[in-house]
């Protein structure tokens, strides 16, 4: 059993390193994509393969040097029920029907 095992890793080691290197091309009798409206220069493929920077922004490593007070929120409204004025935790009761 541990001999067809390593047969069978083997050869899936050997398949998974079947790779094209180099760069890419369309297939043989196909074309590339059609060129986008407003777009001025020829496609190309490894040009598509690239993120652009908003697929993939840069990371910004500013920190925090000094902490400051939070501004006033205007759009940071009570919960449906509450006063915005009152600080108390108490919900006003469902209307009975």
């Amino acid at each position: 059993m541990t001999k067809s095992a390593a047969i069978l890793l083997a050869t899936a080691a050997l398949l998974s390193a079947c790779g094209k290197l180099g760069p890419l091309e369309p297939a043989p009798g196909a074309r590339l994509p059609v060129q986008s409206y407003g777009q001025t220069g020829k496609v190309d493929p490894q040009a598509l393969l690239e993120p652009s920077t908003q697929a993939r922004p840069s990371r910004s490593d500013e920190l925090l040097e000094r902490s400051e007070v939070r501004s006033a929120d205007p759009f940071d409204l009570p919960p449906a029920g509450r006063q915005a004025d009152s600080d108390d935790d108490e919900v006003a009761p469902p209307p009975e029907n």
